[in-house]
């Protein structure tokens, strides 16, 4: 598994394609991406890095920050 980058020893993260019907491992500091092999398959496009940045900021707007409400039972039920 190319868990590492040969390249700059990096961490790769999984990322799936749907389409491609598989998942290519990204190195974020090399903008690659390679198969299971370790081949090189092609670089991260500028359209998918907005991708995911987008996809990363929708997802802290909609984290909630504060404690979440308890839940009151009623009482006398059973």
């Amino acid at each position: 598994m190319p868990l590492l980058c040969k390249v700059c020893n990096a961490r790769r993260f999984p990322i799936a394609f749907p389409e491609l019907r598989d998942a290519l491992w990204l190195c974020e500091k090399c903008k690659n991406f390679v198969n299971i092999k370790d081949e090189f398959v092609r670089e991260w496009t500028e359209e998918e890095i907005k991708q995911t940045k987008l996809k990363l900021e929708s997802f802290n707007n909609d984290i909630t920050i504060g404690k979440t409400p308890q839940i009151k039972r009623r009482g006398g039920v059973n």
